[in-house]
This record gives C-alpha cells, sequence and structure tokens, in this order.
C-alpha cells in the first residue's frame, strides 16, 4: 500500500513558486552565449558555400567530371539550374558541400545545377 504523499507531487509545490513570472524564471537561468557561424570551404566561392550558386563563378574540377545522359526532360526553376532535355549528354561534377542530390551540368558554355534522379551517369 502506497502513502498520499509524494515527493514531487504538485500539491507540496510551494505557492511563490507556483506564481513566479517566466521572466523570474529566465532570469535565475545563467546566459548562454551564441556565436554565430558561417560556413566556409576552402577553394569553394562564398556563393556555394552560403547555398546560392552563380553558374559563373563555378569551375569544373581538374579531374571528378562525368558524363551524363539525361533521362527526362527537366525544367529549370530558376538561373541557378540548368533546364534539361531527355537523351541529351552533359558533363557533370560536384563541388564540395554542395547538395548530395545535386550537380553541376554543363552543355556548351551553359551551367547549372541538375538533379541527379534525371541523370545516368556514364564514364
Amino acid at each position: 500500500r502506497f502513502s498520499g504523499t509524494f515527493v514531487g507531487n504538485a500539491e507540496s509545490a510551494s505557492p511563490a513558486a507556483a506564481t513566479s513570472s517566466p521572466a523570474v524564471a529566465a532570469a535565475s537561468l545563467p546566459a548562454v552565449p551564441t556565436i554565430p557561424v558561417v560556413p566556409t570551404i576552402v577553394g569553394v566561392p562564398n556563393t556555394v558555400a552560403e547555398g546560392v550558386l552563380n553558374p559563373n563563378e563555378v569551375k569544373p574540377p581538374a579531374s571528378g567530371t562525368r558524363r551524363a545522359r539525361v533521362l527526362y526532360d527537366y525544367e529549370a526553376a530558376d538561373s541557378t539550374e540548368l533546364a534539361l532535355l531527355a537523351d541529351e549528354m552533359i558533363t557533370v561534377y560536384s563541388l564540395p558541400g554542395m547538395d548530395p542530390d545535386w550537380l553541376i551540368g554543363e552543355r556548351g558554355n551553359q551551367k547549372g545545377k541538375v538533379p541527379v534522379t534525371y541523370l545516368e551517369l556514364l564514364s
């Protein structure tokens, strides 16, 4: 058989603790400093590290480019993406810190992000 009194019972809490304002409770907690974190990747323009891609600033790596066949038509959502037509061949590569679901695609002098799921990587 259990007794009627529990250590954590709400009835046993002091009335002062129950009526204290959130500002008083927050003031008693230690302040935690916040430090802004800005990701940077050596050798990659800041526009890529911040998630904004300017295709004119992106240079292909010395090695690591691949040929890819486009599986489906793709309409670019904005100027950072490359529109694709099914069955065309493009050159693709990735950049450090880039979302793994996307690659940089090149067709002639056009560059832009392309979704990996629309490609068959060949070489």
